[in-house]
């Protein structure tokens, strides 16, 4: 990998073959693990100016309408986060001879309060061709990481580094874009939403009528997916993000009793054997991949594949010698007459990917000039720890990149598009609600990670038992089994709430996941633990989640800071109050400073007595906890008693009952306009 120091330039040509498509990493850390910023693209001429406010790509613009930029959104990394983009640069218009990428903060954040700030770059096959860090970016709220610029017919890339101190609508107006951020638009933004009518459920015509293949161009998404049209897009952009809302409450049911079920698109109730679900599951996925552009490319993109004209196949046979070989599905992209494939293999059910099935299948996408092998299964795959071991001949010109995708992650996307972001319309939505629908049914066999692994019973039984030794390889695997369990709770609150959720990773652990992975688990052979945090977006704290494997306890657990004004009987008292509807069984405690635990006792004993969280010999509160605690199931998978379904059970109890009443009753964070 190419190590960039700013100000210096690289020639991409010179560092891979296969530069026609590219994606680009943008990633930091916190030291309080709730730091995040957002990236930005923008297109320029010869004069440094875009051509028009339309090639400002954003959180507001993410998609162009001929493939050239995607920005793909965030993904946890060992340390904190990363967004994502891709470039096509082969689609790139002639006129454009410099495209800059930018990150910048909101409201009064700046970039020096990150760390580990670094820019990475990988080809078409994902690997990885240059890397450049920033290590002082200063007190600023927006940052120009670097730029992709023409010389002589080629493409060079230089790092930069430089800093603004006047935020992303600073980086934008000087590079021509014309930014209108009124408070009136937000009013505007949120008439969009329409009327109080009720959703139509669209007709088996309706449905029957959506066209084969949709058309390529981006369609610009409407915060509400009971409207079938978006609005007019205003003429300039806005820094603030747009509103969004949920869907509009269904019509009341015409069944003439409970019982009654209404007819499902994707039926799963007759699935007998893994065979079927696996054949069921990758025909419906597909399908509505290829009938729901924003859908479709949400999943590609992160594989490198084009904004494009999407088809879909099952039953597929590929020569292979005397054997040939049927991959559960195939995707094939075409742009400008191009296209771009991939071979899926699927797997159901909690069953393993098979190393020896993927590797026949990335050598025929090699033999064939494919560009990718995609798996797909219910496990989740970590840095650092793939799901299976694959060799690529590297001799070969065309590199085959080897992607993998959970089925939580699909549910992840249904979720957020047809509940929080909206889709074109309101057919394509209601395609999408049944899909949401199938992955979530028991028979489907899409259910995420459900096994804590085979180490997990042995392990839980040495703990008990005082015989864990550290560099045991067993605790290793639990800690990984953890760290799954933990991404895929993310991705479903995620989901749910419209709203990022990542998991934390301390910087001071590490950045080599392996070397991370091992101090956990010798950690967990000493004090029996495990624990994990997650970061909402909008909410005042870290949600700390601890699995004590010694006592058989989960507490899920918050720290709020103390107000910056007022007295702490009044703390107390207000903080009480928010939490009226909270549960009985909530303890609260008192953080002190410089001290390792304050006055606590439970909410039902502190609402006649607020002042008893009180230190009595007045030392300073800097905060409050807040913690629920309950019994862990003893099982490893989601059955009524196995401990996945018990952590997900207290992530959801300890969010709904408490981490809601602590900013309003709301669960998003309204961004304010950034000053032009």
């Amino acid at each position: 990998m190419h190590e960039m120091v700013k100000g210096g330039n690289v020639g991409l040509a010179s560092l891979s073959e296969d530069i026609g498509s590219v994606l680009m990493s943008l990633s930091w850390g916190s030291p309080t693990g709730e730091g995040d910023a957002d990236v930005s693209v923008l297109l320029l001429t010869g004069d440094g100016k875009v051509r028009s406010d339309g090639d400002f790509y954003f959180y507001n613009n993410p998609v162009a309408a001929d493939g050239s930029v995607q920005l793909l959104g965030k993904a946890p990394t060992a340390d904190g986060s990363e967004d994502r983009i891709t470039f096509d640069l082969t689609a790139i218009p002639a006129g454009v001879e410099q495209i800059v990428v930018a990150a910048s903060r909101y409201e009064s954040a700046r970039f020096s309060e990150l760390q580990d700030l670094r820019l990475t770059l990988a080809d078409g096959s994902g690997e990885s061709l240059l890397r450049f860090s920033i290590d002082d970016p200063g007190e600023v709220s927006a940052l120009l990481f670097g730029e992709f610029y023409r010389r002589g017919g080629d493409w060079k890339f230089r790092a930069i580094g430089q800093g603004y101190e006047s935020g992303l609508a600073g980086v934008a107006t000087d590079f021509g874009v014309d930014i209108d951020d009124d408070a009136d638009a937000d009013v505007d933004a949120e008439n969009v939403s329409g009327s109080d009518s009720d959703t139509e459920v669209p007709t088996v015509e309706a449905v029957a009528a959506i066209p084969a293949q949709p058309p390529s161009p981006a369609v610009e998404s409407v915060p509400d997916v009971s409207v079938a049209t978006t609005a007019a897009r205003p003429p300039r952009p806005r820094t603030a993000k747009k509103k969004v809302t949920l869907p509009k409450v269904a019509k009341k049911s015409l069944a003439e009793n409970d019982s009654w079920r209404g007819a499902r698109l994707f039926p799963a109730s007759a699935l007998k054997s893994d065979h079927e679900r696996e054949t069921r599951a990758t025909s419906v996925l597909l399908s509505v991949m290829a009938q729901v552009p924003e859908f479709g490319r949400r999943l590609t993109a992160a594989f490198g594949a084009p904004v494009g004209r999407m088809e879909t196949f099952t039953e597929v046979t590929l020569p292979n010698g005397e054997s040939p070989r049927r991959p559960d599905g195939v995707i094939r992209v075409e742009r400008a007459g191009k296209l771009w494939t991939a071979l899926v293999e699927t797997k159901t059910n909690g069953n393993p990917l098979k190393p020896d099935q993927v590797q026949a299948y990335a050598d025929i996408a090699a033999r064939r000039g494919y560009e990718a092998v995609i798996t797909l299964s219910n496990d989740v795959e970590l840095e650092g720890s793939p799901l299976v071991e694959v060799k690529l001949d590297g001799r070969r010109k065309n590199k085959v990149a080897l992607w993998h995708l959970s089925w939580a992650e699909v549910a992840h996307q249904a979720q957020m598009l047809i509940r929080h972001e909206g889709v074109g319309n309101a057919a394509h939505a209601w395609l999408l609600q049944e899909l949401l629908h199938y992955l979530q049914h028991e028979n489907s066999g899409c259910h995420g990670f459900q096994n804590m692994g085979r180490s997990w019973v042995p392990v839980r039984n040495a703990i008990d038992a005082e015989t864990l030794c550290q560099g045991d390889p067993r605790a290793v695997e639990v800690v990984e089994s953890w760290e799954r369990l933990v991404r895929q709770v993310c991705l479903r609150l995620g989901g749910e709430l419209g709203e990022k959720v990542l998991p934390v990773q301390r910087a001071k652990r590490g950045t080599d996941p392996a070397s991370r992975r091992a101090a956990l688990a010798d950690r967990l052979c000493v004090d029996g633990r495990l624990d994990a945090e997650l970061r909402i977006e909008g909410t005042p704290g870290v949600l700390a989640l601890c699995a004590d494997l010694r006592t058989g306890k989960l507490r899920t657990s918050i720290e709020i800071a103390a107000p910056d004004q007022g007295y702490p009987l009044s703390w107390a008292k207000r903080l009480v109050r928010r939490l009226a509807e909270a549960p009985a069984d909530l303890h609260v405690e008192a953080v002190l400073e410089g001290q390792a635990g304050g006055p606590r006792g439970t909410l039902e004993r502190l609402r006649p007595e607020p002042a008893d969280i009180l230190p009595k010999n007045g030392a300073t509160i800097t905060g409050f906890r807040l913690s629920l605690f309950r019994g862990m199931g003893n099982t490893r998978g989601t059955a009524e008693s196995g401990f996945i379904r018990s952590v997900d059970e207290s992530v959801d109890r300890f969010h709904a009952s408490v981490v809601v009443h602590l900013d309003g009753g709301r669960s998003t964070r309204s961004r304010r306009p950034v000053e032009a």
